[in-house]
C-alpha cells in the first residue's frame, strides 16, 4: 500500500470521527474527539509510551517463544505420523476453549508480572503458527518426496532439505496472522491483573472518566500492531524468496 494511499485513508478515517462527534453531540467523556484525543496523546506521552514499552516486550517475548514452540511442534507432527494422529485432534479440541477465559488462571499461575501475559500471547498465536507451518510441511509434490526417498535421502534431510524449504511461505502465512492476535493476548491479560501495558492504561484512564486518554493508548496499541504486522510481513517476503530461492533486494 503506497503512502499516499496511507495518508488519505487515515484523513478520512480522522474526518468521519469528527462528524460522528458533530452529528450525536456526544459528550467529551463518551466520544472525544480526534483534537483531544491528539491533546492527550501529547500531555500523557511519557505515561503512554512508558507503558507502551511494557505491552511491546511481551508482545515481542510471546511472538519469539509461541513461534518457537509452534515450528517445533509441526515438525514433530511431521516427522510422527503417532504424534500426527494422537497431537492434532488436541490442538483442534483446544481451540473450542476460549483463550480469554484462560487470563484470570494465568494470572493466578504466574502472578501480575510479564510473566502471564507472555503465555497468554504465546497460548493465542501457538496454534496459527503450528497450524500453517504444518500445512506447509505436508502440502510438499509427492514426486520430490518420492526421489529424495529413491535416492536414499533420511527423514531429516528430507525435512531440512525439502519440506522447510517449500514450507517458508506457510510460515510466514502464520507469522502475519501472529502478529495480529499477539497484542490482543498482552492487552487480555493485562485487563484481567497487571501494574503496567497499555491495557492497564486504559482501564485506568476508563475508570478515571478520561477517556481521551483510553483512546489515545488505544491508538497507540494499533500503530504498534501496524508496525508489527508490516515488519512480520517484509520477513514473510523474505522467507517467500528464499523459499523460491532469490534475495529480496
Amino acid at each position: 500500500m503506497r503512502k499516499r494511499d496511507i495518508l488519505a485513508a487515515l484523513g478520512v478515517g480522522l474526518g468521519l470521527w469528527q462528524a460522528l462527534v458533530w452529528i450525536t453531540g456526544a459528550p467529551h467523556f463518551i466520544l472525544p474527539s480526534p483534537l483531544r484525543v491528539a491533546n492527550a496523546l501529547i500531555h500523557s506521552r511519557e505515561v503512554i509510551a512508558e507503558n507502551a514499552l511494557v505491552t511491546l516486550q511481551e508482545i515481542i517475548a510471546g511472538l519469539i517463544l509461541g513461534t518457537l514452540l509452534g515450528v517445533a511442534t509441526a515438525i514433530q507432527l511431521t516427522l510422527s505420523k503417532t504424534a500426527e494422529r494422537l497431537m492434532l485432534p488436541i490442538l483442534v479440541f483446544t481451540q473450542a476453549v476460549p483463550v480469554f477465559a484462560l487470563a484470570p488462571v494465568l494470572t493466578l499461575w504466574f502472578g501480575y508480572g510479564m510473566a502471564s501475559k507472555i503465555v497468554m500471547t504465546v497460548l493465542i498465536i501457538y496454534f496459527p503458527v503450528t497450524s500453517a507451518f504444518h500445512d506447509g510441511l505436508t502440502r510438499v509434490d509427492r514426486g520430490l518426496l518420492d526421489q529424495a526417498k529413491i535416492m536414499g535421502a533420511r527423514p531429516l534431510q528430507t525435512l531440512l532439505r525439502i519440506q522447510v524449504p517449500h514450507a517458508l511461505p506457510s510460515l510466514g502465512t502464520g507469522l502475519r496472522l501472529a502478529a495480529v492476535y499477539a497484542p490482543i493476548g498482552a492487552v487480555i491479560g493485562e485487563w484481567v491483573g497487571a501494574s503496567k501495558g497499555l491495557g492497564y492504561l486504559m482501564l485506568l484512564a476508563n475508570g478515571r472518566a478520561k477517556i481521551d486518554l483510553m483512546f489515545a493508548s488505544l491508538i497507540v496499541l494499533a500503530c504498534l500492531t501496524v508496525l508489527l504486522h508490516t515488519a512480520i510481513g517484509v520477513l514473510s517476503r523474505q522467507l517467500v524468496a528464499y523459499s523460491e530461492g532469490r534475495r529480496l533486494r
